[in-house]
């Protein structure tokens, strides 16, 4: 590709596709560069460095993965259908997309997330699902955590073919949507030490 018209934009599209297709960890300025026939050093009046590359992705896809949440969860009536849309959306992209994906994973700085229109979205909408489970602080946060780690490492381990019982592994994911339902209509008060 020639170098006129090379943006941090493209950059950044270019390097998530290509994590897509090679791995995150193979995503480097120099594949970049070849990429895009330039020299290593025409990249860096784009991004920073690698860390800048893989947290412009992160955001990226942190973007892509919630739009594509946010329009399987709209109209859905509060509960287990929205839950189901929610966690069905999210595996898709994390299994389609799989550096994608892993960018979402990379630590960012929270003033990056907080400035970002993606991150207050995805945080509107995961809180916005709980909520209607009746939840709130500090239980929306554990409960925020409980279906990321639910949710990621059920993708993890279908992603590496870890799941090698004969149990179908969509049936199994339903019925961990189903036992999440449940937990979040039932979810336990704090417990409280008596007054001495």
């Amino acid at each position: 590709m020639p170098r006129a018209g090379l943006t941090p934009d493209r950059l950044v599209a270019a390097a998530a596709d290509l994590a897509d297709e090679a791995g995150l960890e193979h995503v480097s300025l120099s594949a970049l560069a070849r990429r895009f026939g330039v020299k290593d050093a025409s990249l860096y009046s784009h991004v920073r460095n690698l860390r800048d590359l893989r947290t412009r992705m992160a955001l990226l896809a942190g973007g892509e993965m919630i739009d594509r949440i946010a329009a399987a969860v709209e109209g859905r009536e509060a509960g287990k259908e929205t839950l189901a849309a929610f966690a069905g959306a999210y595996r898709a992209y994390a299994l389609e997309h799989p550096g994608r994906y892993a960018a979402t994973q990379i630590p960012v700085d929270q003033d990056l997330v907080t400035g970002s229109p993606a991150m207050r979205r995805t945080a509107d909408v995961t809180y916005g699902m709980l909520r209607a489970y009746g939840l709130e602080e500090p239980d929306l946060t554990d409960a925020v955590r409980l279906l990321r780690s639910t949710f990621h490492g059920y993708c993890a381990l279908e992603s590496t073919g870890a799941f090698g019982a004969p149990r179908d592994v969509q049936a199994s994911w339903d019925r961990t949507i189903d036992a999440l339902h449940v937990l979040l209509q039932n979810w336990p008060g704090e417990e409280r030490t008596p007054d001495a």
